[in-house]
């Protein structure tokens, strides 16, 4: 198993900053490189709301199925996926920042090899990951600094 956490300070309100996380069309307008987003259940937030997502990853698309398996309204969204033989289990947290600058938002993505392909290469991807989540960070700054507050 490989563990990433990567954490930013947002200057907006806690409930900006979760919407744009743990709702899927929000994150899809904040983060650039998600090309599509495909609702599979009639629920688009919470627990249970399943969607496909189609990203571009470098010069190729990837589109991965996700799930949310936790959801606590202004404190933390899950989301789980299993692609390439591996969990990809994903947690944002929001709180309030400690120094009063806005909202401390933090990302811990734990990738669970199961196939053995996927046991030798997940620890490769590790800094490619980190790099991803970084971006993806990043844009939802820049998104939730932008939106209007909740």
């Amino acid at each position: 198993m490989t563990r990433t956490e990567i954490s930013r300070t947002v200057d907006a309100p806690v409930g900006v900053v979760f919407s744009t996380v743990a709702d899927i069309s929000n994150f899809s307008k904040a983060v650039p490189h998600i090309e599509h987003v495909e609702f599979l259940s009639e629920a688009r937030t919470g627990v249970g709301a399943r969607f496909r997502e189609t990203r571009l990853m470098g010069s190729r698309k990837a589109t991965t199925e996700l799930e949310v398996t936790e959801y606590v309204l202004n404190e933390r969204v899950r989301f789980v996926s299993d692609a390439g033989g591996t969990i990809w289990d994903t947690t944002f947290t929001v709180e309030p920042d400690p120094d009063g600058r806005g909202t401390r938002l933090a990302m811990v993505m734990e990738a669970k090899p199961h196939k053995l392909l996927a046991r030798l290469v997940t620890p490769l991807m590790k800094s490619v990951v980190a790099k991803a989540i970084a971006a993806d960070l990043d844009a939802v700054k820049v998104y939730a600094e932008a939106a209007e507050p909740c």
